[in-house]
């Protein structure tokens, strides 16, 4: 018997800002204690403690580079040694690499981003997703993007891995349909974090232009996760037309060139 007095437990990766942080405010506010982890000794990840624990949540915080095996089994055996199921986890972490592929960009980068969009999030599953399933119960929230579902120049790899989260949880979600447990994926368009500088692409039209409030995303979201929803196209009213509709009627060459027009360095500085 579940004892009442005792808060259900979520997890949100990279939890320091944006995105990540709205989510870790909204557990706590709907009652949840919130597992929260970033990469490295961060004072931002103090300031999401901060938050969560203003609205009289409990806050555990776990330093952890999910682009390394054993960092991910760290975050996974704090989960199990909780000693309370998982109620819930957004699994939010993820960085871009900007530039032309041929020159500009560094495989190093690159191949640290899949590790972290990609491969994180295969282990993570892995690891939280069958406690779930036994106890045929739990929410998973996976932030993906708009990205995903086209090609996206100058943003070569990064496209890559938000179009492989996308067919790994409609894939996962397929096996387990009859669990009870529900997966949903978050679509943003543009958001304003710090995600466009981290990804080098400062002198872009994407990078330069109107972005969404990652609240907003973030409530868009959560609301979409509690709801048992599949996925949800987030942000400003253009991102949400692209993501429902221009990306399912255009080709890949069209949506490409599209892409490539607003990614490309120095389009935002273009008259």
């Amino acid at each position: 018997m579940t004892n009442p007095d005792i808060r259900s437990l979520a997890l949100v990766t990279g939890a320091s800002s944006g995105i990540g942080y709205e989510l870790a405010r909204l557990f706590a506010a709907d009652g949840h204690d919130v597992i929260i982890t970033a990469t490295g000794t961060n004072g931002d990840l103090n300031r999401t403690a901060d938050a969560v624990r203003a609205t009289g949540a409990e806050a555990i915080i776990v330093e952890a580079d999910l682009t390394d095996y054993d960092e991910v089994e760290k975050l996974a055996d704090t989960v199990k040694q909780s000693g309370r199921p998982l109620a819930a986890a957004a699994l939010n972490a993820g960085v871009d690499v900007g530039g032309y592929f041929v020159d500009q960009t560094d495989l190093a980068d690159e191949i640290k981003m899949i590790q972290l969009n990609v491969t994180s999030q295969v282990h993570l599953t892995k690891r939280l997703l069958p406690d779930m399933v036994k106890r045929g119960e739990g929410k998973l929230l996976y932030t993906a993007s708009i990205s995903g579902t086209m090609p996206t120049p100058y943003e070569a790899v990064y496209g890559g891995t938000k179009a492989f989260l996308i067919s790994f949880v409609e894939s996962v979600k397929e096996e387990n349909k009859d669990s009870g447990v529900t997966f949903t994926l978050l679509l943003p368009g543009e958001v304003d974090t710090p995600f466009w500088h981290r990804a080098g692409m400062d002198t872009t039209e994407l990078g330069l232009g109107v972005k969404a409030a990652p609240t907003k995303v973030a409530h868009e979201g959560y609301e979409a996760m509690k709801a048992g929803k599949d996925r949800i196209v987030s942000g400003k009213p253009g991102s949400k037309f692209i993501g429902r509709v221009v990306n399912n009627i255009l080709p890949d060459t069209l949506k490409a060139a599209a892409h490539a027009g607003g990614a490309e360095p120095g389009s935002g500085l273009k008259d």
